[in-house]
């Protein structure tokens, strides 16, 4: 069993893709019917999950060069997809990939955030992105830096958000967790917990800056569950950080 979260937390940082926001399953959709296919949302839902552990198991693969492509690869197989017709299915919908595809919120997102924040700990985003980022989150009403131009239901107020593009640094670089810890005034320790899906950039990325990595896993599906802890959702993290009596983390 991999042990608890710390029994003191001084701040959470959290990934965006693959915790906040996922790829929209309209689209997915609509690239799978070409092929004749039309997953239910539960299949559709796994996919991410299942597509993230394939791109780990490969090497723990880097985000550049054919990622994407990778990773709608895997996730199209995870769908049913026959061998055979991963790749092209895969170019087609890298063709018609646009900035708008990253933006589905998970049902218990938003209501676990609320929970996070209700812990009343230092918290802020770290994440891979194209610059905007910050916008983006508080647009979908998920989470905001208060003082900004931020829509009426901008989500839960957080620290700092570091977007890779703006910091110039991308995860698994250590140094990208220093930036929002300074901003967030809290010393680097495995008393900070990093979650997130992917485990080159989030778990060796927070394992590296001296942090405690927690890998949002809800269908069990990390390739190497051992050296970190484990979450089904955000709101299953905020109650293991509440306090004793409350379940762990745990490989799933």
């Amino acid at each position: 069993m991999v042990p608890g979260v710390s029994p003191a937390v001084s701040a959470i940082l959290l990934d965006a893709a693959g915790v906040m926001i996922f790829p929209q399953p309209g689209f997915m959709l609509a690239q799978l019917q070409t092929v004749g296919l039309s997953p239910d949302p539960a299949v559709l839902d796994q996919a991410h999950f299942r597509a993230m552990a394939v791109q780990d198991t490969a090497g723990r693969a880097s985000r550049t060069g054919g990622w994407w492509s990778g990773y709608l690869e895997a996730y199209f197989a995870a769908c049913g997809v026959p061998q055979d017709s991963r790749p092209g299915l895969a170019e087609q919908a890298a063709a018609a990939t646009t900035r708008g595809v990253w933006t589905h919120v998970r049902p218990g997102t938003k209501d676990g955030l609320r929970d996070l924040a209700a812990l009343g700990l230092p918290m802020g985003v770290v994440s891979n992105a194209d610059g905007r980022l910050q916008a983006e989150l508080a647009r979908l009403g998920l989470c905001h830096v208060p003082g900004g131009a931020e829509p009426e239901e901008a989500g839960v107020p957080v620290g700092v958000v570091v977007d890779s593009t703006r910091a110039g640094v991308a995860k698994p670089d250590p140094a990208i967790f220093g930036v929002a810890l300074e901003s967030l005034g809290v010393p680097p320790s495995g008393t900070v917990l990093h979650v997130g899906d992917s485990l080159r950039s989030d778990v060796d990325g927070a394992l590296a800056a001296g942090l405690q990595p927690i890998h949002l896993d809800p269908y069990g599906s990390c390739p190497a569950p051992d050296g970190h802890g484990h979450a089904r959702s955000l709101a299953e993290l905020a109650q293991a950080v509440a306090g004793p009596g409350t379940r762990p983390m745990r490989p799933v």
